[in-house]
Order: C-alpha cells, then structure tokens, then sequence
C-alpha cells in the first residue's frame, strides 16, 4: 500500500514571479501589486519555506526558473506534475498559455532522476489542452495515496472527462463534487478547501454544495480520517492549503503562517496530534500569486532507482 506522505519534494525557485491575469479571472485570492519587488520577495519567501522543510528533516529538491520565457506562477509546480509510488510522473493540462510554459519535464525528470529516483513512465495529459478541458494536478486533485481514491470539485481548471483519462490511467476512482466561495463562483482548486493527512482531513464543509455535502464527508471518513473543520473565512487565509510530509523525525505538517494564524488553539491542538506544524512566511506568495504552501509543493513518491 502507497504511503500518504513523501519525504522527499520538489519546489521551484522563482525568477520571474508576479501577477498572472489571465489566471487570477478564475482564482479570487491573486492580487495585483504595486510593489517593485515582488520577485525578489517571493524569491526570499520561496528560500525560507526550503529552509524550514529542511530543517524539519523533509530532503528538498529544487528546480530553478529561468527569467525566461517569464513564468509569473513557476512557484507552484503541484498543478503541472505529480509523482507516483509505481514509477509514473504524471503531466497536466494547464488552463493559461502562461502556465503550460512552465512544464519542464525533462528537467525534473533529469533532477529526481540524478536524486536517485525512478521514473518508469510517464503519463502526458497536457492534449487536452486543445480541446479546453483542464486538469491542475494536486491544486485539482485530492489523492488518498494509500486507496487510490482521489477528491475533486468542478471548475474551470478541473474538467470531469479529464479526471476520467487520470483514473483510466493512473488506477484512481475520483469522487466529484461541486464548491463555491462565498460569492457562488467556483473554487478554482480543490486542495483550497481540502487537504488529506494519512489520519485526518482538513474540510471546508460550507463551501461544498449543499448535495454533495454529505456524500463526500462519507467518502473522506470512510478512508478512516478524522474531519477537522474549516471555516469559510480560514478558507480564505488558506487555512486548508496545508500538507502532511514526512520529517526523519516523524510526520510533519507545512502550513503557511497566514493559515497558522487563522487556526483555533483547539484546532492547533488537534493537528498537532498528527504531526508538528512547520509554519513557513509567505505573504507575497499568497497575495500576488493566489496560492499557499501545499500550492508550492510536489510530493515526489517515486521508487528509488
């Protein structure tokens, strides 16, 4: 059986970080900034999270951005590739032109690779693309590894019969649903209002649609996790966006500090009894590129070669 968490992820460190608009018409947390030195922040922020994994005993592989062609949102790599205990790295259809440049799959083949990992094949969904239909990897996607059940809520960037052509090919029987922010538009990602740890979840109910509400907390207890409660507004200070991985201490749980802050002490204390939180200072990150630290964060569960 797979396990829930890897210890060993890849991020990108940003050279051209900044507003994307084409992707924020369907993500209502990016917005533009006045700031010069947005890229520089981000850069700092970027190196800061790396650091606190580090030290947190989770191996770190990073992955370079080039100034160019200019990636505004390279920072997030989990919407693009997902790796896989059977050997497969997955590619994904991204929904805007700025984004697709940022599958560079050749180069994190060769960087897992030369970490001594095996990649044994490779699964390329990025087709879809022509025909409109969109698939973010793990923003769309919730995988319960250890079952091969996957969660994920319609919209824009999360097409049905794509996760249709995932399942097919990567084993998985993917519960849909619908979700909504508070203005009745979409969530873009599913991984905003849910996260899977190996004994718990993290859910935003009330943003789930009324008819999906109680099949999908159905689905997610059935998998034997226990339900930690989100509300709408922690939502929106990505008290969702957060992962469980697996420190050389035990398993650890990366949040950004915004999130941390949006936690209720029995809510700190809840989580804390399945791994130790390691916050990580992301504020530009989260304003300007909409997305938080399980966005930042592909889990690399490949075989070793």
């Amino acid at each position: 059986m797979d396990p829930q968490s890897a210890g060993t992820v890849l991020l990108v460190r940003p050279a051209a970080f900044g507003f994307n608009a084409e992707a924020a018409r369907s993500n209502a947390f990016a917005r533009q900034s006045a700031r010069s030195d947005v890229q520089k922040a981000a850069a700092a922020e970027f190196d800061g999270l790396a650091a606190a994994l580090d030290r947190a005993g989770v191996t770190v592989l990073v992955l370079d951005d080039t100034p160019d062609p200019v990636r505004p949102d390279a920072v997030f790599p989990n919407n693009w590739v997902s790796f896989h205990a059977d050997g497969t790295m997955a590619v994904y259809p991204m929904a805007t032109a700025p984004r697709r440049a940022e599958r560079r799959t050749d180069d994190v083949m060769t960087l897992v690779r030369g970490a001594g990992f095996a990649v044994e094949r490779l699964v390329d969904l990025s087709d879809a693309e022509a025909a409109g239909h969109f698939l973010e990897g793990t923003g769309s996607l919730i995988l319960d590894r250890p079952t091969r059940r996957a969660f994920a809520n319609r919209s824009e960037r999360t097409d049905a019969a794509t996760v249709e052509r995932f399942d097919a090919a990567l084993g998985y029987r993917t519960h849909l649903f619908d979700a909504f922010d508070p203005d009745g538009r979409a969530i873009y990602h599913t991984n905003v209002l849910l996260s899977l740890g190996t004994g718990f979840a993290v859910l935003c109910r009330e943003a789930v649609a009324e008819a999906d509400r109680a099949k999908l907390v159905e689905a997610i207890e059935a998998g034997g996790r226990t339900i930690v409660e989100m509300s709408f507004a922690q939502l929106q200070q990505f008290g969702c966006n957060l992962i469980e991985l697996r420190g050389k201490g035990g398993p650890v749980i990366a949040l950004s500090q915004t999130a941390l802050a949006s936690l209720r002490p029995d809510q700190v204390r809840q989580l804390e009894t399945y791994g130790e939180l390691v916050p990580a200072a992301i504020p530009t990150i989260e304003a300007v590129g909409g997305g938080s630290v399980r966005c930042m964060i592909a889990e690399v569960h490949l075989p070793r070669g």
